[in-house]
């Protein structure tokens, strides 16, 4: 059966990439992996970036899109076929994952865009107390996508609040979409020759979000290059030394390049000059090229939003969606990127307040989060009970013994969590 190309279009963008999204064959960006009648698997991988890899029922197909590459070619046991190839990307493309993955409190989840210096002030004082690493600040502080200063809900500043982040305790963390750029953005009105664009010379559309259309920049133009170093700088000085960086795909999309280069080449080249203004931060990349992005992200989202609910039904051919079930699945099925990079596996839920999941949905979220090592959650403390406050401090303070037991079972210390039902449900 071909795959069904996820509707509507406007969402393909974002969901695949748009280069494949209506292609007759199944894919992936960089690897793919048969199971054979007799459990073991063939992975056909890819060393470099910019590859794909197409499977039919019998065989995998790789190529680079621009040149040729090194491959692994491995078959057997799925755990240790897999290991071994993440060793080979380690020595091929570096990692990152030095220590242990933070514990994030992330302002997305339960406020949305509807986030103020008030509200967030009010928040970090609840907090205190509680075991968190980082205190993230996500969409809503900025005056759109492209411009990236405080809007008038934050009138003292981003440096401001980033003091009162870090005397509380915790490391100030930071949202930024630095690919995108809305229409409506004074970046967008002004350098409108930053932005990357297709063979008719419009602009490379990017998604729907905030209500409209969105635009990529084209990452390999010099004055976008240089532009990227003084923001990050700036948000760097500002006191932010946790970046959560979303919609990175933008940087890869097709279209015409000011620089000759691969697609994913000139995502990787910008991606680290990020890196460079900031080599003393923590970055996250989300909505990201995954292959394209180890060795210079310390973290990768490797999964769709989290929501507070399961799945609706009517998104069951769009997987990309936001729902608790696509996120789950996802990661899961990319467990195996944990020795190169620190895996995100998006937030946990611990309220009863403004969810439909059930409290069973919950604990499997929070165990897959035990399971990584990487701990989020957007939950405010006045949203919950005394019970669910405690749930909370325990989660972010136990660190299980974790023992992988097959494809979707696991120990964790003496009690074994099974995902198989779940995964085999989609």
């Amino acid at each position: 059966t071909p795959p069904m190309p996820i509707e509507p279009p406007i969402r393909r963008v974002q969901a695949e990439d748009p280069v494949y999204a209506a292609s007759p064959a199944h894919g992936g960006s960089g690897l793919g992996a048969l199971e054979g009648r007799d459990g073991r698997v063939l992975l056909l991988g890819a060393l470099g970036i910019g590859a794909r890899v197409e499977a039919d029922r019998q065989a995998l197909r790789g190529f680079y899109e621009e040149g040729t590459g090194e491959w692994f070619v491995g078959y057997g046991e799925e755990e240790t076929v897999f290991a071994r190839y993440a060793d080979l990307l380690r020595e091929h493309l570096g990692w990152r994952s030095v220590g242990p993955p933070p514990r994030v409190w992330c302002s997305w989840y339960s406020y949305y865009q509807a986030i103020s210096e008030e509200v967030l002030l009010r928040i970090l004082n609840d907090l205190r107390g509680f075991p968190f690493d980082v205190f993230q600040i996500d969409d809503g502080w900025q005056l759109d996508v492209g411009d990236w200063a405080p809007n008038a809900r934050f009138p003292s500043g981003m440096e401001a609040i980033a003091r009162r982040i870090d005397a509380a305790g915790f490391l100030p963390g930071l949202w930024l979409a630095p690919f995108l750029v809305r229409p409506s953005s004074r970046l967008c009105r002004e350098r409108p020759e930053w932005l990357l664009r297709n063979a008719q010379g419009q602009p490379v559309v990017a998604g729907f979000n905030w209500g409209g259309v969105t635009y990529a920049l084209d990452v390999t133009h010099p004055d976008v290059s240089s532009w990227l170093v003084d923001l990050f700088r700036q948000v760097r000085g500002w006191g932010y030394r946790y970046l959560k960086l979303d919609f990175l795909y933008a940087g890869a999309l097709p279209g015409v390049r000011h620089r000759v280069s691969a697609r994913e080449v000139a995502y990787r080249n910008a991606l680290a000059a990020v890196r460079e203004a900031v080599p003393d931060a923590y970055i996250l990349a989300c909505g990201a090229p995954i292959l394209a992005s180890l060795g210079i992200a310390d973290a990768l989202r490797v999964g769709p939003d989290s929501a507070p609910f399961w799945g609706e039904t009517d998104d069951r051919d769009d997987r990309s969606r936001p729902a608790a079930l696509n996120a789950l699945r996802t990661t899961l099925h990319r467990l195996w990127l944990l020795p190169l990079v620190h895996v995100d596996p998006d937030v946990v839920y611990f309220r009863s307040r403004d969810t439909q999941l059930t409290p069973r949905q919950r604990a499997l979220l929070q165990d897959l989060a035990l399971i990584t090592g990487y701990k989020g959650t957007s939950d405010p403390p006045a949203w919950l009970d005394q019970a669910e406050r405690e749930a909370l401090r325990h989660f972010l303070q136990w660190t299980p013994r974790v023992r992988r037991l097959g494809r979707c079972r696991f120990e964790l210390d003496d009690r074994e969590e099974d995902f198989s039902e779940i995964v085999a449900t989609l």
